[in-house]
């Protein structure tokens, strides 16, 4: 079982989704089960610090699981930043105590870790995403997003996940 995930923001309250499927071409029909979860006081946003604002999210969420199922973790963002210095999906990595491994897909380039990642063109998108990886050999997590159903840039999947972040409840 995979779960991708993803955390958007209102203020200091966070809004995590994560949807579990099975196949790595699995449509959104597909989709096992979708996990929400709310944290309030998040830390403010800090340049090159990022994970330390989502990864209590993403472990706020992934502790309503039995990660004993899960084979990959995909995030939205990096493993590596530049010069190898972990990314989000390297500190998840690590506070998973480096037992699942973990996909990141970001849509925009960082600048200095062109070494850590490959670029998946999919669809007619003239713009690839950027596939990074800790756990896994890159080249398989990249094959593994490139087969993801979509006719677009993005997968369905991830899509579907970044729609149902921004359905904030204002609670």
């Amino acid at each position: 079982m995979y779960i991708a995930i993803d955390v958007y923001y209102m203020g200091d309250r966070a809004k995590s989704v994560g949807i579990l499927f099975e196949n790595w071409s699995d449509s959104i029909a597909d989709i096992k089960e979708v996990i929400t979860d709310y944290q309030d006081n998040v830390a403010p946003y800090q340049s090159g610090q990022f994970y330390q604002r989502e990864l209590p999210c993403i472990i706020a969420l992934l502790n309503k699981i039995d990660l004993t199922k899960i084979t990959s973790i995909i995030i939205d963002g990096y493993v590596h930043l530049n010069e190898g210095k972990l990314g989000l999906g390297g500190h998840l990595y690590n506070a998973l105590n480096q037992t699942i491994p973990i996909i990141g897909v970001a849509k925009k380039p960082f600048l200095g870790n062109s070494q850590y990642l490959i670029e998946v063109m999919r669809g007619q998108s003239k713009h690839p995403l950027y596939v990074t990886a800790i756990g896994t050999q890159l080249e398989t997590a990249a094959g593994n997003i490139k087969l993801m159903s979509g006719k677009y840039r993005m997968p369905d999947l991830l899509s579907f996940l970044d729609q149902q972040t921004k359905l904030f409840k204002s609670e």
